[in-house]
């Protein structure tokens, strides 16, 4: 596997912690060489690569601003502009401003809704059509969530923008097919990082038929098998890793 995929370079996105470090670590442990992304956490990102390296993985990181478009095409294009066409981009980075949205505040809309949905475009739309000049496919893999699925009360925002995403990914995943390009989200339930930290718990497990929440690795796990070879063959889905919350 690591032979096979050594020069296969992937982008993963909000790799400084959490889902994303898992994802980031797990890429390099398959043998794909692994671009970290982070904005303003670089210790935390140094960690994540520390990581890969320890898997016996390979990398680098890139700094920019998921939110901010003229950032994203600058580094991006700089990115193409060494290596060419990418095999496969994780975008994973996200926030949260929770609220009831009687209560919600403009700029904790706006800052969700740029971050976790303006970052599709910003992201993914300049490294596409280096993809598809490369002519040897692809893997493009958003990270949605439960709450973009089913709604959740106090993320108006959150799920406005993840739902956002899934449609997104869907629609791409339509343009793409023809070029062996595969567009795909995972939706992940409650899972152990620092997006939770301040959640009710208790609340969140009588949802949760499985009684627990999940671990990163457990997001990282079908994001690096979508990465693969033998996910060929599935694109505009929804994967749900969320312990059987319907």
């Amino acid at each position: 596997m690591a032979d096979e995929n050594e020069q296969k370079k992937v982008l993963v996105t909000g790799a400084s912690g959490g889902i994303g470090r898992a994802i980031a670590v797990e890429a390099a442990k398959a043998g794909y060489y692994v671009i970290a992304h982070y904005n303003r956490g670089q210790a935390k990102a140094e960690e994540t690569l520390a990581q890969m390296k320890a898997a016996g993985g390979n990398g680098e990181l890139i700094q920019f601003d998921v939110s901010n478009r003229a950032d994203c095409k600058e580094k991006l294009d700089a990115l193409t502009e060494k290596y060419g066409g990418l095999w496969g981009i994780v975008s994973n980075a996200g926030i949260t401003r929770d609220n009831t949205f009687a209560g919600l505040e403009g700029e904790d809309w706006d800052a969700v809704i740029h971050t976790n949905l303006d970052s599709f475009y910003n992201v993914i739309q300049p490294l596409v059509m280096p993809m598809i000049r490369k002519r040897r496919g692809g893997r493009i893999i958003t990270i949605s969530s439960a709450s973009g699925v089913n709604g959740n009360r106090g993320q108006t925002n959150y799920s406005a923008a993840k739902a956002g995403i899934i449609g997104a990914t869907k629609a791409l995943a339509a343009e793409l097919a023809t070029r062996s390009i595969t567009v795909n989200s995972v939706a992940p339930g409650a899972i152990e990082t620092e997006m939770i930290k301040d959640a009710p718990i208790e609340a969140l497990l009588n949802d949760i038929p499985m009684k627990r929440v999940g671990k990163p690795e457990e997001i990282a796990a079908p994001v690096v098998f979508l990465l693969s070879d033998g996910a060929s063959y599935i694109t505009r889905q929804v994967i749900n890793v969320n312990g059987g919350i319907k």
